[in-house]
């Protein structure tokens, strides 16, 4: 209900989601138009390529996002037999490696009516869709509504331990319940830890908010620090990418972790720091501290 769409299917995670809502979308041989840092690239094992069958094309986008002339540039013609066939449009919402950030509707709107006109379909990695909604108000089944296949994440900023969701169209769902078997997602029992996702979704998605603010005060604070570099156009939610100038980013890890502050690597040179409900203002403060005596 929350996504707009028909039916839904709980998996156990994130990868899983996508990489089901990639296989019902294509056949062996289809690309995937994507920018060049998302998740299903970058992060999930070469699954598409593994599993489904098919490649990628990772196009250079801004902060995470594709222009539509750029999409449209690299569409392959459909008579063209020898090359592989576009088939979906992927997009991230958030957007992780870039920092959290928004992929605008009116963007969004227009890759689809791009879509529709090559008949192609698309695909929202919504892992932290509920933050982009927290931020501008847009519900999330106005972003979800066009696409043909949504994955959304529990266990992120909402806090449920474990857990995703994909959302279609009853007949994609019914192709993805089979998908989801052969995988290895059926599990026993499986209502105990939905029920977790389910209170998550009722309770936790006003507060994230609140992570935002956190994320805004550490980023005004490694913004006034002349040994960070961080962009402030990407301080958009709760995740901050940014880079250290008189260490390594190894270095910073590990003399941070022992002062008790975790950090991990982001992209080449970069650290990223993210804030959830487990983390409070005064954890944040203590943060500030740490990377005051760090960097």
């Amino acid at each position: 209900e929350l996504l707009g769409k028909e039916a839904a299917l709980y998996v156990p995670s994130g990868t899983m989601a996508n990489q089901i809502c990639l296989r019902i979308l294509t056949e062996p041989g289809d690309e995937i138009i994507c920018e060049k840092d998302c998740h299903i690239f970058n992060y999930e094992s070469g699954s598409p390529a593994a599993l489904s069958g098919i490649q990628l094309h990772p196009l250079d986008g801004k902060l995470g996002v594709i222009s539509p002339s750029q999409v449209e540039e690299v569409i392959r013609p459909v008579s063209a037999y020898y090359m592989p066939r576009t088939k979906v449009i992927e997009i991230e919402n958030t957007h992780n490696r870039a920092g959290g950030t928004i992929h605008p509707l009116e963007n969004i709107k227009a890759l689809r009516q791009l879509a529709d006109k090559y008949n192609l379909c698309m695909h929202l990695d919504g892992a932290r869709i509920w933050n982009a909604s927290a931020v501008t108000g847009i519900p999330v089944n106005e972003y979800a509504k066009y696409f043909d296949t949504v994955s959304c994440c529990l266990s992120k900023g909402l806090g449920a331990p474990v857990g995703s969701v994909i959302a279609s169209t009853k007949e994609m769902i019914n192709k993805a319940f089979r998908i989801r078997k052969a995988w290895g997602g059926g599990m026993r029992q499986v209502g105990v830890i939905a029920a977790a996702g389910l209170y998550a979704l009722q309770n936790n998605r006003e507060r994230l908010k609140e992570d935002h603010e956190k994320v805004r005060i550490l980023a005004d604070a490694i913004n006034k620090n002349p040994n960070l570099e961080i962009d402030m156009e990407s301080v958009q939610t709760n995740i901050l990418i940014f880079k250290p100038l008189n260490i390594t980013p190894d270095d910073a890890i590990n003399k941070c972790k022992e002062k008790g502050l975790l950090l991990s690597g982001g992209k080449i040179n970069t650290l990223r720091a993210v804030t959830h409900l487990d983390v409070s203002f005064e954890e944040i403060h203590a943060a500030i501290k740490i990377m005051e005596e760090v960097f």
